[in-house]
């Protein structure tokens, strides 16, 4: 696993680096290891606390974690088992599911212990897209009080979703499959 790590209004001392990845290490167990899993910690302080954002590239799916503490050190343990819950969360829906053939190849997950989760699908809705600026899916969101909008971009017919960013602000996701 490659690791690259970040400090946005701190400098990453050897402490921090050596730290993160020594924790980071850990999740090695779950990974079918190779150069191509990266693995990008960003670190951000603040007057008061820090955050820590940890993101997992590999070829099939990307995990992700933030956290935000007073203490740094705390936050990088908290993503770190907060990962480690992505992982076991996940081993328990591959077991389920048809896709763990796939999935089995980018991640080791018979080193992780499944649990059962309580998740299911409780309602399932069809919509039709309609075309529309980005303005418009997000006068659209704000009128149905959601956080995020589904939607058809005028202008290039991509599907678009448009959030609310936790920060404040709005985001776009693109897809980057063409419609038929």
């Amino acid at each position: 696993m490659k690791y690259q790590i970040i400090g946005k209004n701190i400098e990453v001392t050897d402490a921090i680096r050596l730290t993160i990845e020594e924790k980071l290490s850990r999740m090695e167990k779950y990974f079918v290891i190779d150069d191509e899993v990266l693995a990008r910690a960003v670190v951000r302080s603040y007057t008061v606390g820090a955050k820590v954002e940890i993101t997992i590239f590999t070829k099939l799916m990307d995990l992700r974690a933030e956290v935000k503490n007073d203490d740094l050190y705390a936050a990088v343990d908290l993503a770190i088992d907060k990962l480690e819950g992505q992982m076991r969360k996940l081993k328990t829906r591959m077991d389920r599911s048809k896709e763990a053939a796939s999935l089995g190849k980018a991640f080791a997950l018979e080193e992780v212990e499944g649990e059962e989760t309580e998740d299911e699908i409780v309602r399932t809705k069809s919509i039709y897209l309609e075309p529309m600026s980005i303005d418009a899916a997000i006068t659209r969101m704000e009128a149905l009080g959601h956080s995020f909008f589904l939607y058809l971009d005028d202008e290039d017919d991509q599907i678009c979703v448009a959030y609310k960013r936790l920060d404040g602000g709005y985001g776009v996701i693109q897809a980057e499959n063409k419609l038929k």
